[in-house]
């Protein structure tokens, strides 16, 4: 047999089966190595002196003694079961929303109440910028319980109440950038205060509107209807409040952030406020999720693990959203960036599934999910409210936290800076025990500093070569037309990457044990395995420690915990080896690790697996969900891989997880899984828009150049249409839509601007559509500058939600407008987009642009388009949307609206 590339130099020899240590034959002892004894030497290096042990035999496995090594079916059933019970404790925790009895003593959050709110606001329905439902009706609501709040307050307290109506633009880079403008939109303010008055205040944000055609339960009234039970709580409360708190009730978040915006920036109150709590969705009813904190301002965190009572926080949740791995975004951005204050972002995140559908509605938040949430923010409001800190705290604004909650029952937090001692102080001890066996006299130690770095590269292989095994199999199911088959059933992607995965390792590991590591002791092994896993942690630990992430503490606790279990079982694994007394210690002390690894991993899955649903047709969701599997894996088998070398055979164990893994994939290839569903009780729907428009294109001149009707449709996943064309056969593959080459952003009426995320869509033939209120969209005036620009002056009448697209042409720039600051934001792929909304009444729309010509072309220096959407009243329905909508199956999710596209060249 040829030598492995990192063999260590000896001869070997091809075998039936090759020798096996633990025959009552053992080789000699090369010159500096120990014989086999009664008790080997287990720790090569560390206390004994135990050196690699190699013993010859020419009967094999069949020289080994009857109850030398671990039993391969205890061993994977003991840790599949170890994992499963681990799995089953983070679902208790899960579960388990309030820690105490319910409500019911005065000054208590009264989640019936709360739900009683949340009731009335989503029986208006839904609720967009702009509609009677969101500007009168809700308003007049939210009006009306504040005045009963009022009325009720103790003479300690006084409230003051105003409805504010800004008008403002700004830029902001979500979504590859683009600016906004809005118009009259509405906020409804509330500020609880002293009777004497305050000089500084906290701020609770909620938002009131909703997406188009979804009654907006989780996102974002029961919020809402928290902060009106809060509101009522804190005003009839016997104790004085040394600070003001100001609820504000924003009208247009799902504008992307208008309303909270037109408040920081334009009204008066907000010059008070030195802290915010903003309270979101990005799922349904669950535990609410501190996900975001800051920036800096540590003393926030503090608040948070003092007073709340159910808490549920994670810096590493925060790491990853500021990331911006995640296509969402939150009003925080709004109040850091245009405000300057720190604050704490909160969110609901289960059953993502169906965020900003039809099925987000009150029923299907948990009333315990209400009360742990105003439990919650009650007592966040109330001690910020009466903090010392609150007024100063532009004294305690330096530094970061790591902070992460233990199974939802209590906080740890500290500063990011005592964390990189500790982090390095786990580093130097691995280090330590690690460097002790290293440098140790090769006499001593025979080979152990080689095959520690060859069996690292092995690791490093087995995981590699995982990876590539999972993505292989992602991409032919993606490729077959099987991706998100796991959508509706999690545990198919687990049964098929997660097997994949861990099969890869453990036969990369088996091979190396059965033709590397010939004649090495199970013991040793074992050893030198540990140690590697050690090592890899350690050096994550470092590099995340040195990037300055708080998220290190993660890979301190899978160094130290292992490290402290080492030392307990060392005397007991040198004595006995892979024995139950050893594997109950060596659990027990993983128990930390693997506890909060499954528990973050949860809270990873929760997240991400409804998002992969919505992230557009050019991310193949099943290379995401594999390469997170895949992650999950090797994370998860670091620790185990060791039993793979102390085990008699893993055959049954690597056949298993085979089988498995053949056959989910079988059943998938046969489309036995169907990624959607409409069960009442669990739906999973696929989403889809329907944009029924009418399209007009004028050239240079004025003239229109071509017009056309017809029902813009885009799916928001990877399967397209696939799924849909069995159902309805016109919409398939001969309707695809094509792109305007000469028009920004393709010539479609892009709501916002996702085009990079959703390049297949479809555009079925349709007639005119003629809303009653249409754009109107006009050049006002066109003047030389001294500055030889071209300024352009437009005016636009419409519906509340228009979107106005920019392209210049090759010899001319966009220079400056009247919009955000001054400065043109481009968008991915470099046009420009403007999203515009307005409230109930507002004026026309008027704004200029200054384009730089410096080179006249005969085909113009600039191309406009205007997009009016039509997202409530009737006026977003037709005879033809609304019959295409029928023919969609009830496991879809189409929401509908009419708009018009007009393009234009100057």
């Amino acid at each position: 047999m040829a030598e492995p590339p990192c063999g260590s130099g000896r001869t070997r020899h091809a075998h039936p089966g090759p020798p096996r240590r633990g025959g009552a034959a053992a080789a000699a002892p090369q010159p500096g190595r120990e014989a086999l004894a009664p008790e080997p030497p287990a720790d090569a290096g560390g206390g004994g002196g135990g050196a690699r042990t190699r013993k010859r035999s020419a009967g094999g496995d069949a020289s080994r003694g009857a109850g030398t090594g671990l039993s391969e079916a205890r061993a994977a059933l003991g840790l599949a079961l170890y994992l499963l019970a681990l799995r089953a404790l983070v679902q208790l925790s899960l579960q388990q929303l309030v820690l105490r009895g319910a409500a019911g003593r005065p000054g208590d959050f009264d989640a019936r109440q709360a739900r009683d709110y949340l009731e009335h606001i989503t029986s208006i329905g839904p609720r967009t910028t702009g509609s009677p439902e969101n500007e009168i009706l809700t308003v007049h609501y939210l009006l009306e319980q504040i005045k009963l709040i009022e009325v009720q307050s103790s003479s300690l307290h006084r409230i003051s109440v105003d409805v504010q109506r800004p008008t403002g633009s700004f830029s902001i880079d979500f979504l590859g950038g683009f600016t906004s403008y809005y118009d009259n939109i509405t906020n409804v303010v509330v500020k609880l205060e002293p009777r004497d008055g305050a000089q500084h205040a906290v701020l609770a944000n909620c938002h009131f509107d909703s997406v188009a055609n979804s009654p907006g339960a989780s996102d974002d009234a029961v919020s809402c209807s928290v902060m009106l039970e809060v509101l009522r709580v804190l005003s009839t409360s016997s104790e004085a409040l040394r600070h003001a708190v100001i609820f504000l009730f924003n009208g247009a978040e799902e504008n992307v952030l208008q309303a909270s915006h037109g408040f920081i920036t334009q009204h008066p109150w907000a010059s008070l406020i030195r802290a915010f709590i903003n309270l979101e969705a990005a799922g349904v009813g669950g535990k609410e999720l501190v996900f975001q904190t800051g920036p800096e301002n540590p003393w926030l965190v503090q608040a948070y693990v003092s007073a709340a009572k159910h808490p549920f926080a994670s810096v590493v949740a925060q790491e990853v959203f500021q990331s911006g791995i995640i296509p969402s975004d939150t009003d925080f951005r709004i109040y850091r960036d245009f405000g300057n204050i720190p604050g704490i972002d909160l969110a609901f995140i289960e059953n993502g599934y169906i965020y900003h559908t039809k099925y987000d509605t009150a029923d299907r938040i948990l009333t315990d999910s209400i009360q742990r949430a105003g439990d919650n923010i009650l007592a966040v409001l109330k001690y910020l409210a009466t903090s010392d800190v609150l007024p100063s705290s532009s004294k305690y604004r330096h530094g970061h936290m790591v902070f992460f909650d233990v199974l939802g029952l209590f906080v740890i937090a500290y500063p990011s800076r005592v964390g990189s001692i500790i982090n390095y102080m786990v580093v130097t001890a691995a280090v330590l025990y690690l460097g002790k066996k290293w440098l140790r006299p090769k006499q001593k130690t025979g080979n152990y500093t080689k095959d520690f770095f060859c069996g690292l590269g092995i690791t490093l292989v087995s995981w590699f070569t995982s990876l590539v095994t999972v993505l292989i199999i992602a991409v032919f199911v993606s490729l077959i037309g099987r991706s998100l088959s796991w959508y509706n059933h999690f545990y198919v992607s687990v049964c098929l990457y997660g097997t994949a995965a861990a099969a890869k390792i453990i036969l990369i590991h088996t091979l190396a044990k059965r033709f590397y590591y010939v004649n090495a002791s199970d013991r040793y092994l074992g050893e030198v395995f540990f140690d590697i896993s050690l090592f890899v942690h350690c050096v994550s630990l470092t590099a995340l420690t040195s990037q300055g992430l708080c998220s290190a503490f993660i890979s301190a606790v899978w160094v130290a915990f292992p490290l402290l279990t080492k030392f307990c079982t060392r005397k007991d694994f040198k004595q006995h080896g892979a024995q139950g007394k050893f594997i109950a210690l060596y659990l027990s002390g993983m128990f930390v690790p693997y506890l909060y690894t499954l528990y973050l991993i949860w809270a990873v899955f929760e997240m991400f697996t409804p998002i992969l649903g919505r992230s557009g047709t050019e991310i193949p969701p099943d290379v995401v969900l594999a390469s997170i599997l895949a992650g999950c894996t090797m994370i998860l088998s670091s620790y185990f891989i060791n039993f793979i070398y102390l085990a008699r055979s893993t055959k049954r164990t690597m056949l298993s997880l085979t089988l498995v893994c053949v056959v989910t994939f079988l059943l998938v290839c046969s489309g036995a899984f169907f990624p959607y569903s409409s069960h009442p009780a669990s739906p999973k729907p696929k989403r889809v828009f329907l944009q029924h428009m009418t399209r007009t294109f004028h050239d240079l001149d004025g003239n229109v150049v071509k017009r056309d009707s017809g029902i813009w449709i885009n799916g928001f996943d990877y399967t397209g249409m696939s799924h849909i064309t069995p159902h309805i056969p016109e919409i398939n593959e001969s309707i695809r839509a094509h792109c305007e080459e000469n028009a920004p952003l393709c010539g479609f009426p892009w709501y916002l601007p996702v085009h990079f995320l959703i390049r297949k869509n479809w555009y079925l033939p349709a007639p005119e559509v003629s809303p009653g209120n249409p754009a109107h969209f006009r050049l006002v005036s066109k003047e030389q500058t001294p500055w030889d620009s071209i300024k352009l002056t437009f005016e636009a009448t419409g519906p509340s939600h228009m979107s106005f697209y920019i392209r210049t042409h090759e010899g001319s720039t966009l220079s400056q407008w009247s919009l955000g600051n001054g400065t043109p934001v481009t968008s991915k792929g470099g046009d420009y987009f403007v999203f515009y909304s307005h409230g109930l009444q507002a004026s026309a729309w008027r704004f200029w642009i200054e384009v730089q010509v410096l080179e006249e072309r005969p085909e113009g220096m600039v191309t406009v388009a205007i997009a009016a959407h039509h997202l409530s009243g009737e006026e977003k329905r037709s005879s033809q949307l609304d019959a295409l909508k029928d023919k969609f199956p009830d496991w879809t999710f189409p929401s509908a609206w009419v708009c018009t596209y007009s393009l234009f060249v100057f």
